[in-house]
């Protein structure tokens, strides 16, 4: 069975833009060239342990934009995984290895829990992260935290769900110099 994993890049004070993203500070320049090498080396290596990514639309696009023509070894890893995305608007998908899920989310994401073993990972996708964890799919939510604050500004990842389930830590450590790394499983009742 899968396991569904919600990996995003969030400030001290919980936004999740796009941390190359000037507009709310640019946090991945803000941060040592030993901090950006140890964050590339740890998504790096969560890339190679999953099976499988989910994406919503927007998400997709702006991944899809950036990684398709990239010749490393992390891109290769990225375009060779099968991708699926939610998304309502899109209708071609251009990056291989790549299925648009279509019909009621929680349903062919529960399907999609069934079909893949090992881990699913979900970049980005406020809208999805949301959702899912609204419908209780999310297994663990993995957070490397910039020491940056954007402040006024900026999206925060899980503001506007209506749920307020426990979560347990399950690993943290230091990431460079200062980045945090925190891993929160969602504890399923027995």
């Amino acid at each position: 069975m899968g396991k569904i994993v919600v990996s995003e890049n969030v400030s001290l004070d919980g936004a999740f833009e796009d941390p190359t993203d000037s507009r709310f500070g640019g946090w991945l320049s803000r941060i040592g060239e030993k901090d950006r090498q140890a964050w590339a080396q740890v998504q790096f290596e969560e890339a190679r342990r999953c099976e499988a990514l989910l994406m919503g639309g927007r998400s997709y696009t702006w991944f899809a934009e950036r990684w398709v023509t990239r010749g490393d070894e992390w891109a290769q890893r990225l375009r060779s995984l099968p991708k699926y995305v939610v998304s309502s608007t899109l209708e071609v998908l251009d990056w291989e290895n790549t299925t648009l899920l279509k019909g009621d989310m929680a349903k062919e994401v529960a399907k999609l829990k069934q079909d893949v073993t090992g881990e699913i990972v979900v970049y980005g996708s406020g809208r999805l992260v949301k959702a899912l964890v609204e419908q209780d799919l999310v297994d663990e939510l993995r957070l490397m935290v910039y020491p940056v604050v954007v402040g006024v500004g900026g999206r925060r990842l899980l503001a506007e769900t209506s749920t307020s389930g426990r979560m347990r830590l399950v690993d943290s450590r230091t990431v460079g110099d200062g980045l945090a790394y925190l891993a929160y499983e969602f504890p399923r009742d027995a």
